[in-house]
């Protein structure tokens, strides 16, 4: 019987099992289960006062977490090839919900961001984001030469990030047309994009979104508050006050977990925008360390994950872990940026943490995309990256 070495698309150990990147799967799992401590704690408050349950909110994201674990199941078992092909359906379907959402979205705070689904409200700048990543790795694989080499291949994505923009203000959604934009960005520059040209885009990025931000009261006034919130403690820059509050009380260890007093109606989207100030405030510094470097390390593992990838030759799931890696670790430097005060505030959740549906849902099927390019890819050297099987006719390579 001959052998022959099969690249392996479907790598098993030595003892049949299905490799994936243990310190991404330990990170996730930890995020995961931290996050819903948290959420039950935060919420506990408002859930007793909007429902008679407290422990509401914490229910609905243990069924939140149980979907978007079981869709990352299934995405662990979809080869990435098929992601690439369909980046452009993708990419339109999620276009597609951006317009639907402002005909016929659902309002909260101002804001038309969710399409109602019965019981489960569905986000589409959730959705939105995993796809642009999807559809950008692929675009860089096809048109990598183009994009390195001539302004026209560069542009094109930057018009679809516009028209996207477009939508995401027009709900507003600042925070998510920043994420998507920033993300873009890095994964062009990753990609070999010409560097006056990245200049230039960043300059014209930049000078946009300082217009957008000064021809708006309202945004401009949650953009300048975080200087100084304490000069209106009452009104713009109550939110920000309130989360400092909780942080100086945390102080080294925290106060206990539940013990938080800026979660009783003090500090407003304390389980989901400002989950992370709570965290602080009952865990302490301590507690907030662990979770900055929880996130370190998945960013981390995203880049080995996605320099591996590329010195297999493939360069569509490097981009790919690339731009996950990227999209997470921005929207969490956000997200925490705005909890410490450093950054404006922003209506962004904490990635595998806060509370809500379409967060959760799509940052764990990001995980296991994440997961799948190591699984086609290992990081370990060994057996598991390559085997020797025995040649059968008539069977098709994993």
């Amino acid at each position: 019987m001959n052998t022959r070495v099969i690249p392996a698309l479907r790598p098993q150990t030595r003892h049949g099992r299905f490799p994936l990147d243990t310190w991404t799967l330990g990170t996730v799992v930890i995020l995961l289960a931290l996050g819903l401590v948290m959420v039950g704690s935060a919420s506990i408050s408002i859930a007793e006062r909007q429902t008679g349950d407290a422990f509401y909110f914490l229910w609905r994201q243990t069924a939140f977490v149980g979907v978007g674990l079981l869709a990352g199941y299934a995405v662990l078992f979809m080869r990435l090839v098929y992601w690439e092909r369909l980046g452009h359906v993708l990419l339109g379907f999620g276009l597609f919900l951006l317009v639907v959402v402002l005909l016929v979205g659902r309002e909260v705070n101002g804001s038309v961001r969710w399409l109602a689904l019965g019981p489960f409200n569905l986000q589409p700048s959730e959705l939105m984001k995993l796809f642009m990543v999807v559809y950008l790795a692929g675009y860089l694989v096809r048109r990598g030469e183009e994009v390195r080499s001539s302004v026209k291949g560069f542009l094109k994505p930057m018009g679809l990030v516009a028209l996207m923009g477009v939508l995401l203000l027009a709900e507003p959604d600042f925070g998510a047309a920043a994420v998507i934009t920033a993300t873009v960005l890095g994964m062009m520059f990753l990609g070999g994009v010409r560097l006056w040209q990245f200049g230039l885009l960043f300059l014209v990025m930049g000078t946009a979104a300082g217009v957008l931000a000064f021809s708006s009261p309202y945004r401009l006034a949650r953009l300048t508050s975080f200087a100084n919130p304490w000069a209106d403690p009452f009104n713009s820059g109550f939110q920000l006050t309130q989360a400092l509050i909780a942080f100086g009380r945390g102080e080294w260890l925290g106060v206990g977990l539940g013990g938080s007093i800026q979660k009783l109606f003090y500090l407003p989207e304390a389980h989901t925008d400002f989950l992370y100030a709570v965290l602080a405030e009952e865990l302490g510094l301590v507690g907030g360390v662990v979770v900055i470097a929880l996130f370190a390390v998945l960013v981390w593992r995203a880049f080995v994950i996605g320099k591996t990838a590329a010195e297999a030759g493939n360069r569509f799931g490097a981009y790919l872990a690339y731009g996950l890696g990227l999209w997470l670790g921005m929207q969490a430097f956000i997200n925490l940026g705005v909890n410490m005060g450093v950054l404006p505030t922003k209506g962004l959740t904490l990635p595998l943490m806060s509370y809500g549906g379409s967060s959760i849902v799509v940052s764990c099927i990001a995980c296991a995309l994440l997961l799948r390019v190591s699984h086609e890819h290992p990081v370990e050297k060994g057996p598991g990256a390559r085997r020797l099987v025995p040649a059968v006719k008539g069977r098709a390579s994993p």
